[in-house]
């Protein structure tokens, strides 16, 4: 008996080694944020805006958001605080959403930006071409877990 119980208290004790490893990884691996400086450069040719809330339907402990995202014709600049997760993509959909099931029916209209990989403040470059006036929605996703982190809906500037 005792060895079952040796044997349950050890898996128990790797499972959650396991679970901290994933959350505390990223945050250990994360490259140094754009400085505030390269995001304020930017600020005077903001055409779209918006901000990301904790208080998403579909964001919860381990997955939420919130700061300003702002968007010039050829980049997305964010200033916040995102909960550290692995493998995140910024998307721009021309519908609101603010659930998984929502995020995943509308996936193939959306339009992905890139990776974030900083959790207090991004800057990423938009892809050529991109017509920001076709889309209504920023959304934080993680992409290995299928998890909703948070959106925002866009407002011109």
């Amino acid at each position: 008996m005792k060895r079952v119980i040796l044997l349950f208290t050890h898996l128990g004790a790797l499972f959650c080694g396991f679970m901290l490893g994933i959350y505390v990884l990223p945050i250990l691996t994360q490259p140094e944020s754009p400085s505030i400086e390269s995001i304020q450069t930017n600020s005077n040719n903001i055409v779209y805006s918006g901000t990301f809330d904790k208080d998403r339907q579909d964001s919860d402990f381990f997955h939420w958001g919130e700061g300003n995202i702002s968007f010039t014709i050829n980049s997305a600049m964010f200033v916040g605080e995102l909960a550290p997760g692995p493998d995140y993509k910024l998307y721009l959909s021309p519908t609101y959403v603010e659930t998984e099931a929502d995020f995943n029916a509308n996936k193939a209209s959306m339009l992905q930006v890139g990776d974030v990989k900083t959790f207090d403040r991004f800057l990423l470059s938009l892809p050529e071409g991109t017509d920001l006036s076709q889309y209504t929605a920023a959304i934080i996703w993680c992409e290995s877990f299928g998890e909703f982190i948070t959106s925002a809906k866009l407002q011109a500037n």
